[in-house]
C-alpha cells in the first residue's frame, strides 16, 4: 500500500470513527447534539452548516451513510491527495448546508453526512471528464454503476429525507470537480512554457 493510500485510509477511518463517537455522545446526552442541525432561514442556524455534516439522527441514519462515505471518501482522497480532498469536502459541506438553509421546509432540522456522500459521488462522477484522465473517467463510470441509484434521493420523493441536502451536495461535488481540478504539469511545477522560435 502506498503512502497516499495509507493516508487516505487513515483519514477516512478516523472520520468514520469520529462520526460514531459523536453519535454515541448524542445518545448518552439525550440527543443534545441534534440541536446542531441546520434550521432553515434562521441566521443563528448558519453557524451549524459545518457541524451538521457530522451529526446524525440515530445509529440507523449513521449506518446508512457509513459505507458510501468510507468508499467514496477513500477513492476521492486517494486520487486527489489529502489537501485537495479536504478542500473538496469543505466546499461540498458549504454548498449542501447553505442550500438546505435556503430551501428546506420551515421548522425542519437537517443533519447528516449524506450531503457529503452525494457530493463525493458527483465529484468522482465528473472529475475524469473535466481533467481528461482515462483512469478517473473509468472510476467515474464505476462509481456511477455502483452508486448511480442514489440520484433518486436528490429528488423530492420522500418527505422524511432531506432531498435538499442531497441535491445541493451533488451540485457542490460537481462544482468542486471544476474548482479543484489539477492544472497543467508545467504550471504546477512553476515553470513557464516558451514557444519555440
Amino acid at each position: 500500500m502506498t503512502s497516499r493510500a495509507r493516508s487516505a485510509a487513515g483519514l477516512m477511518l478516523g472520520w468514520i470513527a469520529l462520526l460514531w463517537v459523536l453519535e454515541g455522545v448524542d445518545l448518552v446526552s439525550g440527543n443534545a447534539l441534534d440541536s446542531f442541525g441546520i434550521q432553515p432561514r434562521d441566521l443563528t442556524g448558519l453557524v451549524d452548516v459545518v457541524p451538521a455534516a457530522f451529526i446524525h439522527f440515530g445509529f440507523g441514519h449513521l449506518a446508512a451513510n457509513t459505507l458510501p462515505l468510507l468508499v467514496l471518501g477513500f477513492v476521492a482522497a486517494l486520487r486527489t491527495g489529502i489537501r485537495r480532498f479536504l478542500g473538496v469536502v469543505l466546499l461540498i459541506i458549504l454548498v449542501s448546508g447553505v442550500g438546505v438553509w435556503f430551501t428546506a421546509a420551515p421548522h425542519s432540522n437537517t443533519a447528516g453526512a449524506s450531503g457529503v456522500v452525494f457530493g463525493l459521488f458527483g465529484f468522482l462522477l465528473v472529475r475524469g471528464f473535466i481533467e481528461r484522465k482515462l483512469l478517473d473517467v473509468g472510476i467515474g463510470v464505476a462509481v456511477g454503476a455502483v452508486y448511480g441509484s442514489i440520484v433518486w434521493g436528490a429528488l423530492p420523493t420522500d418527505s422524511g429525507i432531506s432531498w435538499q441536502a442531497h441535491l445541493f451536495g451533488l451540485i457542490g461535488g460537481v462544482l468542486a470537480a471544476f474548482v479543484f481540478r489539477e492544472r497543467g504539469r508545467a504550471m504546477t511545477a512553476g515553470t513557464a512554457v516558451r514557444p519555440v522560435p
